[in-house]
């Protein structure tokens, strides 16, 4: 749906053309090319698909876009409608409604209050990208878990090793349920990630992306973070079967 023009604040370009919205917040978030969110490198190529760039370092070949690590990520909203609700977040001196937003766009409510949420989230933190949690002398826990179950038919048939999964129904909570992995701060925010499974890879990226470096790093004994967790200030471990629990597992 068209962003619907109010007294000509929303005469830009990048208000009513995807690919202009597209090229105003990559010049603001990028301003010497696009890098790859997930591990910091500048090198990539562009992808059939407008926006989408590949990481050519040899260790990450991740997809990404604007949006990804912001607060614009995992969204459907366009990025015109991304565009003028932070022109109104930014214009407004009393601040702005969902209820405006919503009639200045011509969208539906609940696209309106999404992404009013997102803007005022992104203005309270300082920027689209969210800051690393933690930091000196502060503690994150880290855990990942499962929960509600995956139709059969979209179930992985395949481990990242390239092993089959087991047949057994009674296993492979990978392969059944969802993966979830969270990350808590004590005494501060938690941040909770729904990703396709929960591998070292997967799991390695997060706490990379999502941690500062100068954090205490509390997990269980999974080899999930025996390699991330030595490039924090400390990393120490629980265990589950002394019946010993951290926040995560509480």
């Amino acid at each position: 749906m068209e962003i619907v023009m109010a007294k000509n604040q929303f005469a830009a370009a990048h208000f009513h053309d995807e690919d202009a919205a597209r090229a105003w917040f990559e010049a603001a978030r990028w301003q010497n090319g696009p890098i790859c969110p997930k591990c910091g490198s500048a090198k990539h190529y562009a992808t059939k698909k407008a926006g989408v760039y590949r990481c050519a370092a040899a260790t990450c070949r991740k997809d990404f876009t604007v949006m990804t690590g912001t607060v614009m990520e995992r969204s459907h909203a366009k990025l015109t409608q991304w565009a003028a609700a932070f022109h109104l977040g930014a214009s407004s001196k009393k601040g702005f409604s969902a209820h405006q937003l919503h009639r200045e766009l011509g969208c539906q409510y609940n696209t309106a209050w999404f992404l009013h949420h997102r803007v005022m989230e992104a203005m309270r933190r300082g920027g689209l990208k969210p800051p690393p949690m933690g930091g000196e002398g502060k503690v994150i826990e880290a855990d990942e878990t499962y929960y509600g179950d995956i139709p059969e038919t979209k179930r992985p048939k395949f481990k990242t090793s390239g092993r089959p999964y087991s047949k057994d129904p009674r296993g492979g909570a990978q392969r059944r349920k969802r993966s979830i992995i969270a990350l808590v701060e004590r005494g501060g925010n938690v941040r909770s990630f729904h990703v396709p499974g929960a591998h070292l890879e997967t799991v390695v990226g997060i706490v990379r992306e999502n941690i500062a470096r100068e954090t205490r790093l509390h997990t269980d004994e999974s080899k999930l973070y025996h390699r991330v967790g030595k490039e924090f200030a400390a990393h120490e471990t629980v265990n589950h079967a002394a019946k010993e629990q951290g926040i995560c597992a509480r």
